[in-house]
């Protein structure tokens, strides 16, 4: 089921956890530079920019679409037709109030249950949105399904380096030089964080568990970039100096067989 920028219409009933309509999180959200400026607040983007195939005259989907950001650019880059899929109704509804253009359309979906049409897709994009799904293999499979002979798959999601502690966060070790605390990496589960809420769920897997779902699904890898801000980003946003520490984010590229 689609729907227009003005429309927000629902599939199916049973859903995930939507901590992205808990009010304390979505305002804590819409405080984030990649909130308020969009693609330009998000220093990865250049990045996944760069993975991107000639979108000209192409049928997109944004999985996890948030305030359609994506959706928009991807119009400007020759998108013909573009979906901007999420679980959160307040994201949709800022989506909505952002977009003026009868060729994007919006859909409040769970991703662990969407129905995608075969053979329908020239790209599927993802940005930070995957580590929330239990696991992925389903998911996949039907990114492969829905995709074009040659159709791409491009996503963000956090670094298992990031994500794998049950407390996350920087250490201080005897010496006073920070690091940041590794362990449970094999431990493939959930995880709850208190970052702007108290409670969020996310899923803790290797990044081989995601490489090898990709492989499953039928999908040749094309590039992994275990991301890290540029000495040019870390003079222009000192704040970013830390993410060079250790990988917070990986993005990934991946191809379906001509």
């Amino acid at each position: 089921m689609q729907y227009t920028a003005m429309h927000i219409l629902k599939e199916g009933s049973a859903m995930a956890q939507n901590i992205y309509d808990n009010p304390a999180f979505f305002e804590g959200y819409a405080q984030l530079p990649r909130s308020v400026q969009g693609l330009d607040g998000a220093p990865e983007w250049p990045a996944l920019k760069a993975m991107l195939p000639d979108l000209t005259g192409k049928a997109v989907i944004d999985l996890g679409c948030g305030y359609g950001w994506f959706c928009r650019a991807a119009r400007e880059l020759g998108a013909s037709d573009v979906t901007g899929v999420d679980i959160s109704e307040k994201m949709l509804a800022r989506a909505a109030e952002l977009t003026d253009d009868a060729e994007i359309h919006y859909q409040r979906s769970d991703l662990e249950s969407l129905q995608l049409r075969e053979n329908s897709l020239d790209l599927v994009y993802s940005s930070l949105a995957l580590h929330y799904l239990p696991e992925l293999d389903t998911l996949f499979a039907n990114v492969h399904r829905a995709l074009k002979p040659g159709g791409s798959l491009v996503f963000s999601m956090e670094h298992p380096i990031y994500t794998c502690a049950t407390r996350q966060g920087w250490l201080t070790d005897d010496s006073g030089e920070r690091f940041w605390g590794v362990n449970h990496y094999q431990d493939e589960s959930q995880r709850v964080s208190n970052w702007l809420a108290d409670g969020v769920i996310k899923y803790h897997r290797t990044l081989g568990t995601t490489l090898n779902a990709l492989i499953k699904a039928g999908l040749t890898i094309s590039e992994v970039n275990e991301w890290g801000p540029t000495q040019a980003q870390i003079d222009a946003w000192p704040a970013l100096s830390e993410e060079a520490e250790r990988p917070m984010l990986v993005l990934m590229s991946a191809r379906k067989a001509q």
